[in-house]
């Protein structure tokens, strides 16, 4: 069991360090200008439109997608079918849409959108970022389960789950909040689009790329044969909006059809670690410490909200770096103090352009003052969503079935095959 425990820890560190790695080996969307003269690198504006007839072609597919599977999710009750959804989102959004329009980044186009009135968002991109959020408030999250290509691909490489500690699974979870809320604030700010510069699958979608990014992802279909969607659980911004949403469904996949017999064989069945199990011992402490704790964190969380904000915008100037504009001038300065030698196309075209230093360094100032404002949302909302952690913790209510998790349940339908009353129901048990 130590060796056991030893070697999930060490894959969860190697994912955490690759994560870190891949952030200098960012994947290019648009390749960069090979020649010098007055060019400018250009800012976030509108993307080129696509053929309408490929938006309307890509919607329909998403929507099939996501009703047949909430169908073999909610009535069907099919593993197998769910299974065969994955292998066509795959084929169709993974390599023949190579990974583009993608619900998980559009959360940055519409982040710029709302906060840049000229920015020309496509329809298609909207629909893909609200219709899984629909089916999410209904139905559960259908679109992790057999529709979302970057889910999928890493779902079909698990092999040999692990359980993870539970104090390390809830430490991770939270990592997904924070990419959330930096790559939103990159995107409002006009940075860059960071969940699609380093998205680990698209490479691999796109059969070419950076080498490091590359390896991030075949790093990741690595650890997911023992650590079960990686991505999916402790990176993916979208999932936590997803998982939102989910919570309240009111149709969402359930272990049996109809009633619990607590055999305890789908227990260990989910390699997501989102089955609650049953909980009808009566709580050691008494309802009012249990309320007197719940008052204590409902009382602190403005304080931690107020540190947080303050912690925020006191990391503009390390956050601000994300734009293109504060590496030019640092590398401008790095050049003029001679700390560095070689020149950039970028630096280059700086200082043909005639633009002074005193100007770049103008809106390097009005950048910074963005993300401090940015980093006291950013700060509030990490600091809220640590607070909701603590109070989900801290509740102790009963529970007398074995169900999933509305938030973290991915609705792949595993469970399913280990449920006897589902099978009873099929007809697949014969009574002697």
């Amino acid at each position: 069991m130590l060796l056991k425990n030893k070697t999930i820890l060490l894959t969860i560190f190697i994912i955490m360090n690759l994560a870190s790695a891949a952030q200098l080996f960012g994947i290019e969307r648009f390749p960069r200008p090979q020649f010098e003269s007055d060019y400018q690198q250009p800012r976030m504006t509108s993307p080129d439109p696509r053929a309408a007839t490929y938006e309307y072609i890509d919607i329909a597919a998403l929507l099939a997608a996501l009703s047949v599977t909430t169908f073999l999710i909610l009535k069907k009750r099919s593993r197998r079918g769910v299974f065969v959804m994955m292998l066509l989102s795959i084929a169709y959004f993974g390599f023949w849409r190579k990974g583009c329009v993608c619900s998980v980044g559009s959360i940055q186009n519409v982040a710029y959108a709302l906060a840049n009135p000229d920015y020309a968002i496509p329809i298609s991109v909207i629909v893909f970022f609200i219709l899984p959020l629909v089916f999410s408030l209904f139905f559960g999250r259908t679109f992790c389960a057999g529709v979302c290509p970057l889910g999928a691909i890493q779902d079909v490489v698990i092999l040999k789950p692990q359980r993870i500690p539970l104090w390390l699974n809830h430490m991770l979870r939270g990592i997904p909040f924070l990419y959330l809320g930096i790559a939103v604030l990159a995107a409002v700010t006009g940075s860059m689009f960071l969940i699609c510069r380093f998205d680990p699958f698209i490479a691999l979608y796109r059969m070419g790329g950076d080498w490091g990014m590359v390896s991030f992802g075949v790093a990741l279909l690595l650890v997911g044969v023992f650590i079960a969607r990686p991505y999916c659980r402790f990176l993916c911004p979208y999932g936590v909006l997803l998982g939102w949403l989910s919570k309240f469904s009111k149709y969402h996949a359930s272990i049996t059809p109809d009633e619990c017999i607590q055999c305890k064989l789908c227990e260990t069945s989910c390699p997501f670690e989102a089955i609650d199990v049953p909980v009808t011992e009566k709580p050691v402490e008494s309802q009012t410490v249990a309320r007197r704790r719940l008052a204590i964190i409902l009382i602190v969380m403005p304080v931690f909200m107020l540190l947080g904000g303050w912690i925020g915008s006191h990391l503009n100037k390390p956050l601000s770096r994300l734009h293109p504009t504060v590496r030019l001038a640092e590398q401008v300065n790095n050049e003029n103090a001679g700390r560095i030698y070689e020149t950039t196309i970028y630096s280059r075209t700086f200082r043909a352009s005639g633009e002074t230093m005193e100007q770049l360094m103008a809106e390097v100032r009005q950048i910074e003052h963005k993300y401090k404002i940015g980093g006291w949302w950013l700060g509030m909302f990490l600091a809220t969503a640590a607070g909701m952690a603590l109070i989900n913790l801290s509740r102790r209510r009963r529970q007398t079935i074995y169900e999933t998790n509305h938030t973290h349940c991915l609705s792949c339908g595993r469970c399913f095959d280990y449920c006897p009353r589902h099978h009873a129901l099929k007809g697949d048990l014969v009574q002697t």
